[in-house]
């Protein structure tokens, strides 16, 4: 018995998680007393629940669908984009310290802290709110759902017509996708190709057809995240995030023997996939992913990762600065560790369905559903089901800070905390509806990803130099925040939503076409064609790499796909960073892909660090006390209790100058500080992990070839 595609058993396993998390939501309610219980989990969180929320907020496993998506287009180069914050982590050693010793609830609180100004931490909450509903609740619902469509199928039966249709077009477009990359096209074969890769761009064709749509899903599965958040709060969201961990590991690995199986082992692996997609720096020349792209990606992620949102809740819910440290360092190597899983099923992926999956983001899905038996696909429903949950219930959690602490108590002050408590309670399906609203306009989780990165600098940038530079100013952040915000998040929604622009001939040009020929081992497949004597001989192969959007993130395609003659227009978010270098004379149309991501990140990051510091040395420093008060309580350590640290504090703010000793640059503007044993010692032990992340993920790449 099947409902919705999908097994009884399955089903039963379903509805228990559901029951299960409610009933978790339900216990905690009654913990809950005021809103340091609700935002912070009275900041009390040990070490082993600081593990399980730092786990569950970096793990989503939204992103193995990313991340296989990722792999299986590029190569095993495309897990850097989820790999990349592994050379964070040391860095997090350090960060989370900052990030608890400020003792403030939200992000924004930092800003009416460091410079005394309520406006711009209304426009941390207002602009941050919207860069989460997008970029986690949308991108989350968005990423879900891709995975799970694929498992709720129609049989063939009971297609109609025009699904049928769909389906075959489908299949027409890889067969002539396959002939076109070795050989070209007659050119009634060509045409017909052109068309339907137009309808493939725009996600129209699968080789299936699901009963999960996009508005029915997004409805059940964030109210569920609704009832759970405002009933249980932050220590709610992590005893879930502590059953999610043991999921995640599960999901994250039972594809790999039962697709290996299915293969042939992983010298089969090696003889379906090509060489080339086993590097690390990315695959041929289609690839994004090279030395210099993750070099610039990995700078983004140095600058841009302390404006989330998050940073603030989960290190300030810590018991003290050992908790916070420890949590977010051991849940973000155990991360690592989950995402070379998640790239090694993206190679399975390109062994089991070949280059032409309509939609790679559907791939985790499909090979779920291809390789699991009964029960093991509730099992993965429930981990990505629940990867949302744990995700979205935390987040919502901080934006509901930010909704209450930031924009409605400065409206409406001197309410009771009661008052504030229901105001935060009803933030949260606020919050998820209006991502349910966004999700139906979003496509590619690739794309999300990518522009979420990009987001982050907004306020990265003078987070990360107000923790470290005493003489950022307001004004500066003012100034680069609206201008990075224009240039970065408004510029290419714009651009997009004009059908004048995106249809403009200038901006919807195309890279050049490129015929590459490499020295390659022969496969089993290449034995049998002919093309080589035996398997391991090196032969010469030839393969086109088509040519890619210059300006639009998602491709070209037509204003109407049924119409060949209709006008291009541009797909996904304009590339304003790629137009601007354009300006200047510089041939965009000749980059690879790897070069127009690696434009696309450092203009990103060089125009705010110079607006920022600039604007900065132009204008009146803030006022001295002020700043002094906040260095001084960022360099004073947490004590045992909150009565005890809340007296540390105040010695500390009768002597502004108390850890002076302790600077790196005597005199200077720069707060940097000397380092203590624990510093050294937790840097050495993380750089060493990074290593062993490393040796893991290129023995992983080479067994079996």
């Amino acid at each position: 018995m099947k409902f919705f595609g999908l097994h009884w058993i399955d089903s039963l396993i379903l509805v228990a998680y559901i029951v299960a998390v409610l009933a978790i939501g339900r216990k905690f309610s009654h913990a809950v007393k005021g809103e340091g219980d609700f935002f912070l989990g009275g900041r009390s969180l040990g070490r082993w629940l600081q593990f399980f929320l730092s786990f569950g907020n970096m793990t989503d496993p939204g992103q193995a669908t990313t991340t296989a998506s990722s792999v299986y287009r590029q190569g095993a180069g495309g897990a850097w984009l989820a790999l990349i914050t592994l050379f964070l982590t040391p860095y997090y050693w350090f960060m989370y310290v900052w990030f608890r010793r400020v003792r403030l609830t939200t992000m924004a609180d930092l800003f009416a802290d460091r410079f005394g100004s309520k406006f711009l931490a209304t426009l941390y909450a207002v602009t941050m709110l919207l860069i989460a509903i997008i970029s986690v609740i949308a991108g989350g619902n968005v990423m879900a759902l891709k995975t799970l469509q694929p498992l709720m199928v129609k049989e063939p039966a009971a297609y109609t017509v025009t699904e049928q249709a769909m389906v075959a077009n489908y299949h027409e477009f890889s067969d002539l996708r396959k002939q076109r990359q070795t050989a070209a096209l007659s050119p009634q074969a060509e045409a017909r190709y052109d068309t339907l890769r137009d309808t493939y761009n725009r996600g129209e064709l699968q080789p299936y057809v699901t009963y999960l749509k996009p508005v029915a899903f997004y409805l059940v599965s964030t109210s569920l995240v609704a009832v759970f958040i405002m009933l249980g709060g932050l220590k709610a969201s992590a005893v879930v995030d502590a059953i999610q961990a043991i999921l995640v590991v599960l999901i994250s690995l039972v594809l790999i023997p039962f697709g290996l199986w299915k293969i042939g082992g992983v010298t089969a692996l090696h003889e379906k996939v090509p060489a080339v997609m086993f590097n690390v720096f990315g695959g041929d020349a289609a690839s994004e992913y090279t030395w210099y792209s993750i070099g610039a990606l990995l700078l983004v992620q140095l600058i841009g990762i302390g404006g989330a949102q998050h940073h603030m809740a989960i290190s300030g819910s810590a018991k003290d600065e050992m908790a916070a440290r420890l949590g977010v360092v051991t849940g973000g190597f155990s991360k690592r560790f989950i995402t070379i899983a998640w790239a090694f099923c993206g190679l399975i992926a390109i062994a089991l369905f070949g280059p032409n999956l309509s939609d790679p983001d559907q791939a985790w899905g499909l090979m779920t559903r291809e390789l699991l038996p009964v029960g093991l696909i509730g099992i993965m429903i429930t981990g990505i089901l629940g990867g949302k949950i744990a995700l979205l219930g935390a987040q919502c959690v901080v934006l509901s800070g930010l909704v209450v602490k930031n924009l409605y108590e400065p409206l409406l002050p001197g309410r009771t905390e009661k008052h504030y408590m229901l105001v935060a309670r009803l933030a949260v399906p606020v919050l998820l509806a209006i991502g349910v609203l966004i999700g139906l306009f979003l496509n590619s989780v690739v794309a999300i990803l990518k522009f979420a990165i990009v987001l982050l600098l907004v306020w990265g940038v003078p987070i990360t130099l107000l923790f470290v530079w005493r003489r950022v100013t307001e004004i500066a952040v003012r100034v680069q925040v609206f201008a990075t915000l224009f240039l970065i998040a408004i510029v290419p929604w714009v651009v997009s939503s004009i059908p004048s622009l995106a249809q403009s001939p200038a901006l919807t040009v195309m890279t050049r076409e490129r015929i590459i020929t490499t020295q390659v081992a022969a496969t089993a497949a290449d034995v049998a064609a002919g093309q080589a004597t035996a398997v391991g001989v090196m032969i010469e192969k030839t393969r086109r790499i088509e040519p890619v959007s210059v300006y639009f993130e998602e491709g070209i395609v037509r204003a109407d796909p049924k119409d060949p003659n209709s006008p291009k227009t541009g797909k996904g978010l304009f590339r304003t960073e790629v137009y601007l270098l354009s300006l200047v004379g510089c041939d965009v149309t000749q980059f690879s892909a790897a070069a127009l991501l690696t434009t696309r990140y450092l203009v990103d990051l060089m125009i705010p660090i110079v607006l920022i510091i600039g604007v900065s040395l132009l204008t009146q420093p803030t006022d001295p006390a002020r700043v002094a008060r906040f260095y001084v309580r960022l360099k004073t350590p947490v004590a045992a209790t909150l009565e005890a640290d809340a007296r540390e504090v105040e010695v500390s703010y009768a002597s502004p100058t108390r850890f002076d000793h302790q600077k790196l640059f005597p005199g200077s503007s720069w707060e940097f500080t000397k380092w203590d044993k624990h510093d050294t010692l937790g840097f050495i032990a993380c750089c060493a992990l990074v290593g062993v992340v490393l040796l893991v993920l290129k023995g992983v790449l080479v067994i079996g070839s």
